[in-house]
């Protein structure tokens, strides 16, 4: 079979600034390229005929090291030699330059008899202007015109690369978050159609767009003079593409698509809220299974339910599996967490104390130091109640000042507290150790300011490996959380975002379930503790994962007939 009758069989494109491939190929920074590179599993899986497109990102994100004055970044480490080089070239115009595009292939292999290709833009080329050939270098570099520009490849290149590489049935265009949308320009600048109202119905009948953020710094705005030096040909002058001469790189994917969803039913809300004049969808994240369930899950689910592999609603079967065998396979799971920190960091933690676990983008909204807003009331419970470990990782963006001082505070709480009370905090937060977290602590603790979290993924990785939740009211935690079933709620469901009254609430909440429900549960029920966990794992794992995701994409959009 040639290689382009070999390419036409692909139908789905899917475009995504990150796209997690494996650890040692930085092409990602956080929850966005994880559920990118989680899709894209899950779609090898069924035998989905996708594929991804994303920048090469060869000096990916940034490695954290933490040193005595909190955060330091240093170029990433990148596996290059499991991606294969392809001599397919495109050229792009920025500005009034000419800008030479390359592009590297990973494939993805599941279940299914075909790979995902995952292509990976590159204009580190000889002939490239150093400001062009450095654009897929760092992911999320610093200044407007960076990301402008790198957003300028990413959509406009990536189409340009598909139809080289043979790809020239594609049918869905989907634009992962609004860095991608300008994949929609370049589609339609190419329509063959007469009048811009067909162009337009042309490129809706094609595009799919997910919006990821509720937050509106999440969204890439531009002004529209600044805009236009570096993509001239841009169609500003569609009605209701531009609105007060301000580009919104969302609302362009929005404008030119057919089908758009958030990415929980809470975020859909927020969502039609932020964006009135388009009916959103909701269609809820999940995680592919199989990744982020720990080697010691894996083997009792293959012994107990032996088809989770190849339908993950299996995981609900998870009743047939002896609660002292879970047990023991979440004891195996969390010493390999402990083994790995001893090796690091030469703490010593305790097996048998009950171990917090927190991992999440360092940001205001997800106040990760709600746990010690109270620090006395905290260690009064770790004294009286039962004893606690807490562990901590995560980064913040390199351009986040407040972001890394959350990050100091909670260094500075451990070195106060350490004769008190055992916190950890892990560097470096990549797939490899998120693996380690969500599969190795008691609980996963998620504390988002309401409603700021779209969604969230890391409580759905911890339910596949039988550790509960336990979340304020936001995101997918919403739709997950069943009282006294599979974990606790912090606060209640709100209409009000008071931030300062919703700190003292949440925080109270926070330690009245810990002191009342969560640690009598685990110290003094073990085997109702238990009960939580099977009940995690049938619940949440059987649900909140792509392979149920992107079964809705299929059914709801994908190979929907639009007329």
């Amino acid at each position: 079979m040639n290689q382009e009758k070999k390419n036409g069989k692909y139908k789905i494109a899917y475009f995504s600034m990150e796209i997690a491939l494996e650890n040692d190929i930085k092409t990602y920074a956080g929850g966005l390229g994880v559920l990118a590179g989680d899709t894209l599993r899950s779609a090898a899986d069924l035998d989905l005929p996708m594929l991804g497109v994303t920048l090469l990102n060869d000096l990916g994100y940034f490695k954290q090291k933490i040193g005595k004055n909190g955060q330091e970044e240093l170029k990433s480490n990148y596996n290059l030699s499991k991606l294969k080089k392809l001599p397919n070239k495109v050229k792009i115009k920025i500005g009034k330059d000419d800008v030479l595009v390359g592009v590297w292939q990973y494939l993805i292999t599941g279940r299914g008899e075909y790979p995902v290709p995952v292509y990976l833009l590159d204009t580190n080329i000889a002939g490239n202007l150093p400001k062009y050939a450095s654009l897929t270098g760092q992911l999320y570099g610093s200044g407007k015109d960076y990301r402008l520009m790198q957003e300028i490849v990413l959509g406009r290149a990536g189409v340009k690369i598909l139809n080289s590489l043979g790809h020239k049935y594609l049918k869905k265009f989907h634009i992962n978050e609004g860095h991608g949308s300008l994949a929609a320009v370049e589609l339609f600048l190419n329509s063959k159609k007469r009048k811009n109202e067909d162009k337009i119905r042309d490129v809706r009948r094609k595009c799919v767009f997910t919006t990821h953020t509720p937050v509106d710094a999440g969204h890439d705005v531009f002004p529209l003079k600044f805009f236009l030096e570096y993509q001239k040909d841009f169609p500003y002058k569609l009605k209701g593409l531009v609105d007060k001469k301000i580009v919104n790189m969302t609302k362009i994917g929005l404008f030119f698509s057919n089908f758009i969803n958030g990415v929980a039913l809470s975020h859909q809300k927020v969502s039609n809220k932020m964006f009135p004049e388009y009916p959103i969808h909701a269609i809820t994240n999940g995680i592919h299974s199989e990744t982020w369930t720990s080697p010691h899950f894996q083997k009792i689910y293959d012994k107990y339910i032996p088809n989770w592999r190849n339908s993950n609603l299996s995981l609900r079967n998870v009743f047939n599996i002896p609660l002292s065998v879970i047990w023991q396979a979440h004891q195996r799971s969390k010493k390999d967490l402990i083994d790995y920190i001893y090796k690091k960091q030469k703490i010593k933690l305790d097996l048998n104390v009950f171990t917090i676990g927190f991992a999440r983008r360092f940001t205001g909204y997800k106040r990760s130091n709600l746990l010690f807003h109270d620090i006395k009331k905290l260690l009064n419970i770790h004294h009286n109640i039962g004893q606690i470990q807490i562990i901590y990782a995560g980064k913040a963006h390199p351009n986040d000042v407040d972001g890394k001082k959350l990050i100091k505070d909670i260094l500075k709480m451990k070195e106060q507290y350490k004769d008190e009370i055992k916190i950890v905090f892990l560097e470096s937060y990549e797939m490899k150790l998120g693996k380690l977290m969500t599969s190795g602590v008691d609980i996963w603790l998620n504390t988002p300011l309401p409603p700021n979290e779209a969604s969230g993924t890391s409580g759905m990785k911890a339910a596949h490996n039988g550790i509960p939740h336990f979340s304020t009211l936001d995101g997918w935690w919403l739709e997950g959380y069943i009282k006294d079933k599979t974990g606790w709620a912090i606060g209640e469901k709100r209409k009000s975002f008071n931030s300062l009254e919703l700190n003292k609430k949440d925080a109270e909440s926070l330690y009245y379930n810990l002191e009342n429900k969560i640690l009598p549960r685990y110290y003094g029920v073990p085997k109702k503790w238990q009960e939580t966990m099977q009940n995690t794992i049938a619940i949440n794992a059987s649900y909140f994962n792509t392979e149920r995701m992107l079964q809705q994409y299929i059914q709801e959009n994908y190979f929907v007939s639009e007329s």
